[in-house]
């Protein structure tokens, strides 16, 4: 238990690597600020399949093996794939991980399973279990539409609060080699639901997890704000990030001068995206494509990373039930400690 701080917190005794990533996008996500960072960009949603869940499938399963090519490894070098998608069954990342066949742990934590997938892959690699875990994740704006939302043929209106889910894909490569940046502590989160209903309000609900989180790792380690260069949330758009900073205030930590959140990061203003964007993927190809690029050209040092998600299903919205919310957290660190 000696590497356990505080109620949630895990300082990493041999703190793994992130060795490569790799991010794909829509058309519509292309077209955004941070268009010009990602790997690949799609041409159109359906990815040259016939349907956008098979769309999905392939981005999840080709961001997957980009990242392992670009480490200059092989499929049958990596010991374990953690991954997730939105969709029920995870049917993306089950359908990609019968493609790559390797060893395979499928995850559910909707929009959080990027930081819970790195939270499992870097406890695994310095447990020394392993020397190289795959970490994955994705989303599509018209699978998630279809399946939370209203299908899009029927042209329904989107409130004010709505968000836009990231068509893309994201996959980090964790490794055991002394080469940076790090991930260095893991925060994991509790389920917070404070009421919300409003499956078009995922913001009011994930928010109050998101700072829970952060509060969590700022009392377990003894460290606030300014520990670090930026704080990143994953989607929880205009009105979850104000909401946050909020809540944040109350508790007397004060971290507006350097949070940002990926959902309104990656699509402008003149998108019609309404509150942000959101999705697996959203913090996955803007933490892949942009925040780390950033890191390694020496912009930022030190950031806490929290990817955000809603748990909700579509049977227990139709039954009147809160979401239930949750964020996990990773610091990750161009020094080793």
């Amino acid at each position: 238990m000696s590497n356990r701080i505080g109620g949630q917190t895990i300082k990493l005794e041999n703190p793994p690597c992130i060795l490569s990533r790799a991010t794909i996008v829509g058309k519509k996500e292309g077209e955004g600020p941070l268009g010009e960072f990602f790997d690949v960009v799609l041409k159109d949603d359906y990815f040259g399949e016939k349907s956008w869940e098979k769309a999905e499938c392939r981005m999840f399963q080709e961001a997957a093996m980009l990242a392992i090519t670009k480490a200059g490894k092989q499929v049958q070098d990596i010991n374990y794939l953690f991954g997730g998608d939105l969709l029920n069954q995870i049917i993306t990342a089950n359908y990609a991980a019968r493609n790559l066949g390797i060893p395979f742990f499928g995850l559910y934590g909707a929009c959080s399973t990027l930081t819970e997938s790195m939270s499992l892959g870097a406890i695994t690699i310095s447990g020394r279990y392993a020397d190289l875990v795959l970490c994955a994740t994705s989303s599509h704006f018209c699978t998630a539409e279809r399946q939370f939302r209203y299908p899009l043929e029927m042209g329904a209106q989107r409130s004010p609060t709505a968000q836009w889910t990231v068509t893309g894909a994201g996959a980090f490569l964790l490794s055991n080699d002394d080469k940076p940046p790090y991930i260095t502590y893991i925060t994991t989160g509790k389920l917070i639901d404070y009421g919300i209903t409003d499956a078009n309000n995922m913001g009011a609900a994930m928010a109050p997890a998101a700072a829970a989180a952060i509060k969590a790792h700022f009392e377990d380690t003894q460290q606030g704000p300014d520990a670090y260069d930026l704080i990143v949330t994953g989607d929880l758009g205009s009105f979850g990030r104000d909401l946050a900073i909020d809540l944040l205030k109350k508790e007397g930590y004060d971290i507006a001068d350097r949070f940002i959140d990926c959902g309104c990061e990656i699509f402008s203003d003149d998108q019609d995206v309404h509150a942000g964007a959101s999705g697996c993927a959203c913090s996955a190809v803007v933490f892949g494509a942009h925040i780390l690029k950033n890191m390694e050209e020496g912009k930022y040092k030190r950031i806490l990373l929290l990817s955000t998600g809603a748990l909700l299903s579509t049977t227990s919205v139709q039954q009147g039930e809160s979401i239930p919310s949750i964020a996990h957290a990773v610091v990750i660190d161009m020094n080793r400690g």
